[in-house]
């Protein structure tokens, strides 16, 4: 493993620890009575309850000012200020925990105890007066350093901000504590979830779980992850919805369920796009979509409400009103209001003229039905970035919705779109397990022509329709967008912790010999790796006097018994 410099010291550090009888990662529980928002909300009118103060949290800055020293801590709420004075934490003869632990072996990022009272600084700051300390992490990596600076206007400016987003997707965990307004959006996601699952709740229905590997993928038209079951020597598949399985359970005699699920989608990825991704799925029994559609529109309303006290949610550069009722269009009339074509009429072979004149992609594998649906996203979902519902689609776009009770070829069938892309889907569910049987060949016969999205054939899921399952309405909710869009985040990455993301690139292994090659002598060659340096092209790149120094001063903290090179010699590796 190649550490750097600052990660030499800190290891050494937490030895030089060891040697003074402290253990870096103790086991003992630190007892916390109080957080730094608390702390700061409340001191002012509540003095008297902060004489004993017992809070944990890391080091991000420290003034060392003699025997007294200043630091800010920081822990899940946010950050305070501590007072640091020798006396107090070392009463006795020993300054140790002062001279040595606190100002030499403790570094930013290492998270600490301490015991104290509050008090007011002379400058009007809320602190804590710390009379007790207790070395809790040692901190082996430096985090990235994030200086603020604030004008007479009171804007804020960050100073070396960590901001590259695929460190901060890939370190998630550094992220958190150098950002810490990211938190805020995760406090958001988590609310949301809640504030919909009260609604269900309330209106009682049951919160389920359902299989996450299935012999059979279904509920949704997209490519699965595959996997093997060892003892049962078959193919499984990663759910790409939970569909089928909440059907099931509406046939057994529930009246209403639902299921915050992840599922598995093995397709591209964007920013409005993730491999695994979350959805509530709901299905009520002797429903159908249109009061499906007023349930959506009161349910997120309620999230608006609960998340920012308004329906009201600035997006980007827009500002999105949840409040009901929403607009609504059919798939037709959308069409034809966006490109003044009506394509209600239209064969397989007029919609390709169409896409042509409309210059919409499209490929020799896509029925009437993905023509469509082609036609819709290029035109019209760019469109549309207030709350709208779009409603009765074509037959051939949606094999598991019952068709339009009034409106031959089409189904009763809605979509929420908001802010340019879908946010929930839902049908009046087909029950007809003859017609779904038939809708079922006609999506293998698509699979037959190419298209990889289109549905299995699902005998059991079959099985239980003839059985017999009431009239029910159906709804998936993607989370992800629906969390996007009432957090004002651009991409989807921002609002998952963990995003799935291409392999970290490693770098290439040390080549001892060309080091040699150069005139550096073997003996040399562990302090170049100690100091960090990957590569002659990258030694090469320094100062003479600077990797001098740096040699000869890393060659005395490994306590090496070997000479220091020469000025003169480091030079002539750099040649």
């Amino acid at each position: 493993m190649q550490l750097s410099e600052q990660e030499i010291i800190r290891r050494q550090k937490m030895e030089d620890l060891r040697k003074l009888d402290i253990n870096p990662y103790p086991a003992e529980l630190f007892e916390v009575n109080a957080s730094a928002k608390e702390i700061l909300e409340n001191y002012e009118r509540q003095k008297s309850d902060y004489r004993q103060i017992s809070i944990a949290g890391r080091i991000m800055s420290t003034r060392i000012m003699g025997n007294a020293a200043f630091a800010e801590l920081q822990d899940e709420t946010g950050r305070i200020q501590i007072y640091v004075r020798r006396d107090d934490i070392c009463p006795g003869e020993d300054k140790t925990l002062y001279n040595t632990v606190f100002k030499k072996l403790l570094d930013i990022g290492d998270i600490i105890g301490v015991k104290g009272y509050g008090f007011t600084t002379q400058t009007g700051e809320i602190s804590i007066h710390v009379t007790s300390l207790t070395v809790l992490t040692k901190s082996l990596r430096p985090l990235p350093i994030v200086k603020e600076t604030t004008d007479e206007q009171g804007n804020v400016t960050k100073h070396d901000a960590f901001t590259d987003p695929e460190q901060r997707y890939r370190m998630r965990y550094v992220d958190l504590i150098v950002n810490p307004e990211v938190r805020d959006t995760f406090i958001k996601r988590t609310q949301l979830v809640n504030s919909m699952r009260q609604y269900l709740n309330v209106k009682g229905y049951l919160e389920v779980e359902t299989p996450i590997l299935q012999p059979l993928y279904g509920g949704a038209a997209a490519r699965p992850f595959k996997t093997h079951h060892n003892t049962l020597d078959m193919t499984l598949y990663l759910r790409i919805a939970n569909e089928l399985y909440l059907k099931r359970l509406i046939v057994g005699g529930f009246n209403g369920v639902y299921e915050f699920s992840k599922d598995f989608r093995n397709e591209g990825m964007s920013r409005f796009h993730n491999p695994e991704f979350t959805q509530v799925e709901l299905y009520v029994a002797y429903k159908d979509y249109y009061w499906m559609m007023d349930l959506v529109e009161e349910m997120i309303e309620k999230v608006a409400l609960d998340l920012h006290g308004s329906t009201q949610v600035k997006v980007g550069e827009n500002i999105i009103d949840f409040k009901r009722p929403w607009t609504r269009y059919t798939m037709f009339e959308a069409i034809q209001h966006f490109t003044g074509i009506d394509i209600s009429e239209m064969d397989e072979q007029q919609l390709r003229d169409t896409c042509v004149k409309l210059n919409v992609p499209m490929d020799q594998t896509m029925g009437k039905g993905k023509l469509i649906d082609q036609i819709f996203g290029e035109k019209c979902e760019p469109n549309l970035i207030q709350p709208t519902f779009i409603t009765d689609y074509p037959l051939e776009m949606s094999p598991l919705a019952k068709k339009h009770r009034s409106k031959p070829g089409l189904v009763e069938r809605f979509e929420a779109i908001c802010n340019r892309k879908e946010i929930a889907n839902s049908f009046s569910e087909l029950n007809d397990p003859i017609d779904q049987r038939e809708r079922f060949e006609e999506q293998l016969e698509l699979g037959k022509r190419g298209d990889e999205e289109a549905m299995t054939l699902d005998e059991d899921f079959l099985r239980a329709l003839e059985f017999g399952m009431p009239p029910t309405a159906g709804l998936g909710i993607g989370i992800d967008r629906l969390s996007m869009i009432m957090t004002n985040s651009s991409s989807i990455q921002d609002v998952l912790f963990f995003p799935q993301l291409k392999p970290e690139k490693q770098a290439a292994g040390f080549n001892e010999k060309e080091f040699t090659d150069a005139g550096v002598r073997a003996e040399f060659i562990p302090i170049l790796q100690k100091l960090g340096i990957q590569s002659l092209a990258q030694m090469k790149e320094m100062k003479a006097s600077k990797l001098f120094n740096d040699v000869c001063g890393t060659r005395k903290k490994m306590k090496l018994e070997i000479t220091n090179p020469t000025l003169e010699e480091v030079e002539g590796w750099l040649k």
